[in-house]
């Protein structure tokens, strides 16, 4: 459910967001308006682009689209599952030739953690891990950024083998199910959201949880609707 602001927490926000380009306050009447645009993530998002890619452009002198691939968010299960999205997300960097390492990059949080001890403790230190029996943040670190080593394959076998699609090639390569997925994570929690939820959707045909091959235990619904 979308977070509700109290209307000084609003006027608070307002002033905040805006700065001195408007030393009015909110009326009344853009409450309704601003509670829904500062409660909805991709709302949020949204204008973070835009705004951005405005600037960009202007300043590089140039037009047309910044970002390739419009905001997008999917559900995902704790766990197994969320260690390997978050993992995804950290080897971006290393997939696009611009580092190494992921540490290597500045604008990560792997990178973030490394470069700046997390500095002000800016990022969560949980990454998913309590179900896997970590305590201690600094372990937790250590076992995520160990994990996310081992998911790149930065130490890999090089005999020959016959190919296969294994969780390396899930993480050295690009692949949609971490982004166009309707619903990634165990069998049990795929199932239960949709029935949850498929009402909601356009969908003619009842859907079934897919393997992800070279991801064991992760399942996914890569469509939720027939019309998109």
């Amino acid at each position: 459910m979308p977070e509700e602001f109290s209307d000084e927490e609003l006027q608070a926000r307002y002033k905040l967001y805006y700065g001195d380009k408007n030393k009015a306050e909110m009326s009344k009447g853009q409450i309704p308006f601003y509670q829904n645009k500062w409660s909805n993530l991709s709302e949020y998002i949204r204008e973070i682009k835009q705004a951005f890619s405005k600037y960009y452009n202007r300043t590089h002198d140039r037009k047309g689209y910044f970002w390739s691939e419009r905001f997008k968010s999917l559900i995902v299960d704790n766990g197994e599952t969320l260690i390997n999205c978050l993992a995804y997300i950290d080897l971006n960097p290393v997939r696009a030739g611009i580092v190494k390492k992921p540490e290597e990059y500045r604008w990560s949080s792997l990178g973030y953690h490394v470069q700046t001890r997390n500095k002000e403790e800016f990022l969560s230190l949980g990454f998913g891990l309590a179900e896997f029996g970590v305590k201690q943040d600094q372990d937790r670190f250590k076992y995520y950024r160990k994990y996310v080593y081992e998911k790149a394959g930065l130490i890999i076998d090089q005999e020959p083998k016959e190919y296969d699609l294994s969780a390396v090639d899930r993480f050295k390569y690009r692949t949609r199910y971490f982004s166009d997925s309707g619903i990634i994570g165990s069998k049990e929690f795929v199932n239960r959201i949709y029935q949850e939820f498929k009402s909601y959707f356009g969908s003619r045909r009842e859907k079934e949880p897919r393997t992800i091959r070279g991801l064991d235990g992760v399942y996914s619904l890569k469509r939720l609707s027939e019309t998109v």
